[in-house]
């Protein structure tokens, strides 16, 4: 659906080249919720800007839906960009026009028949959980109305793309998870693809099917969010993941009862159903390990259940041994801490 090669993007700075991407290959595919995580400054917003030429890369391709971007002239660049709607951090609302009047915004510049517009506008009111309100101006909305407003006027057009700009990062938590939601059933409803950017990794896992993380205007990692949120393996990835983490670092906590040099750490992933099965219970009844549990959690990544459990495994090593090969011949993944 969406292809980068090779991107880059330089600034020129006080006359000298500053590169804001550098190298950047990814593909998005249609219909997925795709994610760019990172730091401010680390060339997020710039990339998502790429998407639909708001920035030109220096070098590199972009390719929405078999088109390549790059190539286009103005004239047809505007044709494009209507399959690529657009949500800001800041909402972008006219002050003096009312809700159904910027929602109609990109319609009228279409030059569709009034009769289209009004019935479009009111489908559009509907769908964002904003019916009654099509009469109001910005300044009498909440900041979760004027980010309805914002994503409805980026559908107008009926886009196959809908890029969010750090869509959620002026809203306050609960507003935030309504809007996540929405974009949820958007994307399960039109089967539009959805490509946003933020710093915040619970918006990720909520919402994301795979995450990007860039770091000095590179990709650092990427892959599916359950593979990147549990298994991070850049230092910028672990930052974060901490953010949201609800198994903490453990340290070398231990629960005291042990004899020294008779413990295992171990952290537990369950991933998907296992979630909800009793397997560290029976496999250490099978090799009868005394453990204690130390630190626990079971949430979702999207819709994929998934539990973290830390455990101190008690006993002789051997035992330990064998109780964490049976976990992970039972498809856990386990992670040794410390030993001893």
């Amino acid at each position: 659906m969406i292809h980068l090669k090779g991107v880059m993007k330089n600034y020129d700075v006080g006359g000298r080249q500053v590169a804001a991407l550098r190298n950047i290959d990814l593909t998005i595919r249609k219909g997925e919720i795709f994610g760019i995580i990172g730091h401010s400054g680390a060339g997020k917003s710039t990339l998502i800007r790429t998407i639909n030429m708001l920035e030109r890369p220096t070098a590199g391709e972009v390719v929405v839906d078999g088109v390549e971007m790059t190539k286009l002239g103005t004239g047809k660049l505007q044709l494009e960009r209507r399959s690529i709607g657009m949500i800001f951090q800041h909402f972008n609302l006219l002050s003096s026009a009312t809700v159904a009047d910027n929602i109609a915004f990109p319609l009228r510049l279409a030059k569709l028949p009034k009769e289209e517009i009004a019935r479009r506008v009111e489908e559009l009111i509907g769908l964002v959980g904003l019916t009654g309100h099509g009469s109001k101006y910005p300044a009498q909305l909440s900041g979760g109305q004027k980010q309805r407003v914002g994503i409805a006027r980026a559908l107008a057009t009926n886009p196959k793309v809908l890029l969010c700009d750090e869509a959620t990062s002026a809203l306050d938590p609960q507003t935030t998870g309504a809007i996540l939601s929405l974009l949820l059933d958007i994307n399960k409803q039109l089967g539009i693809t959805i490509v946003l950017i933020t710093h915040e990794m619970n918006v990720i896992r909520t919402i994301c099917d795979r995450v990007a993380v860039i770091d000095g205007g590179e990709i650092v990692e990427e892959g599916p969010v359950t593979d990147v949120f549990l298994k991070p393996q850049h230092r910028t990835t672990r930052e974060f993941v901490a953010q949201v983490s609800d198994v903490a670092a453990i340290g070398l906590e231990t629960s005291g009862s042990a004899a020294a040099g008779n413990r295992t750490l171990v952290r537990v992933t369950y991933i998907g159903e296992q979630t909800y099965q009793p397997v560290l219970y029976e496999t250490m009844r099978e090799t009868n390990v005394p453990f204690v549990i130390l630190q626990g959690t079971v949430s979702k990544l999207k819709d994929t259940p998934y539990g973290q459990l830390v455990v101190e495994l008690q006993g002789q090593e051997g035992g330990a041994e064998q109780a964490i090969a049976l976990l992970r011949g039972r498809g856990l993944d386990v992670e040794v801490i410390q030993h001893g």
